[in-house]
């Protein structure tokens, strides 16, 4: 298994702030039929960067990227072209098959044609692929972590698309002095260290956070194993009470909540959710679900919501 630093990648420990998009990562790898995880922020918020480190750091590789331009034989997969000019009919796996058991990114998702963004997240969701064109019949398990990426300046998804992803994080540019100084400084520090490493073989620095990375994984894994054995009982009419009163249509926002605290709960090594755990989650799970959001700007979660929120939770 490679780790981030061979490739020159900053390693997941190194990540400063951004706190809700690395819980998003964590929760959809313990929980992945919760849909994915769909990031929007302007350029330069590191969003790239933190998936790239998450995939490095618990699939051992860079995460499988689809392009802006593919079509639908490359995403789902279809006849090998090269072949059939040699009139040798061989069907090619597409970037769903390639990215099984690992992470899909799709960035700038946004972009995508709307019936290729479908495809994926029907895929996500049911962990089955099924395809039937060019004479040939291809039904396949696929399972993989699915994250999409969109800068809200250059349009948004539809609602109906918006809906299929499971969990939602707004990335915003540092804004403390305190915060943009120690990104700078890690980022110097990491590329200082990983020539050096190159140079002489060793880097404690790059060691150090290697570890890091690797008490990360084993604890992810480990919420992934407990994730079922997580007691929801309690908490399913608190999540139906939540997505009434956030006015979420249809009943995939409640399933999400439920899924994503029940994760959460498995990540921290709890037995049950609690009451704590879906006000955690709701804002990754609701904020790009309630009723009148406009699908062009971006889905701030503000002091109404959190108001909402503590009207059926209490403030415990």
């Amino acid at each position: 298994m490679k780790t981030a630093s061979e490739i020159q990648i900053m390693p997941y420990s190194l990540i400063v702030g951004q706190e809700q998009l690395k819980l998003a990562l964590e929760l959809a790898y313990i929980a992945p039929r919760l849909g994915g995880v769909l990031i929007s922020g302007q350029r330069g918020t590191g969003k790239s960067t933190a998936v790239r480190a998450f995939s490095m750091m618990m699939y051992g590789d860079l995460p499988v990227t689809l392009p802006i331009n593919a079509t639908e034989d490359r995403v789902v997969g279809g006849l090998d072209v090269d072949k059939l000019m040699q009139s040798d009919a061989k069907w090619k796996d597409g970037l769903l098959v390639e990215a099984k058991g690992k992470l899909l990114y799709v960035d700038e998702v946004n972009l995508l044609d709307d019936h290729i963004v479908n495809i994926i997240l029907d895929v996500t969701s049911t962990g089955k692929l099924e395809v039937q064109r060019d004479g040939q019949s291809i039904r396949d398990d696929v399972f993989f972590t699915l994250v999409g990426t969109m800068n809200p300046e250059e349009g948004g998804l539809r609602p109906q698309l918006l809906d299929r992803f499971g969990l939602m994080v707004n990335v915003t540019t540092a804004t403390t002095k305190e915060e943009r100084l120690a990104i700078l400084e890690n980022v110097l520090k990491f590329e200082d260290e990983w020539a050096r490493q190159k140079e002489t073989g060793n880097s404690k620095f790059l060691e150090q956070a290697e570890a890091a990375n690797a008490r990360k994984f084993g604890e992810l894994k480990q919420a992934k194993e407990k994730f079922r054995d997580v007691n929801l009982e309690k908490a399913l009419k608190q999540c139906v009470a939540l997505a009434e009163v956030f006015q979420v249509e249809g009943n995939r926002g409640e399933r999400v909540l439920a899924m994503a605290a029940r994760a959460y709960a498995a990540l921290h090594n709890r037995a049950e959710v609690t009451n704590q755990d879906l006000k955690v989650i709701a804002p990754l799970a609701f904020q790009h679900r309630r009723l009148g959001m406009e699908q062009s700007q971006e889905t701030t979660w503000g002091k109404q919501d959190e108001a909402k929120l503590e009207q059926v939770l209490g403030n415990e």
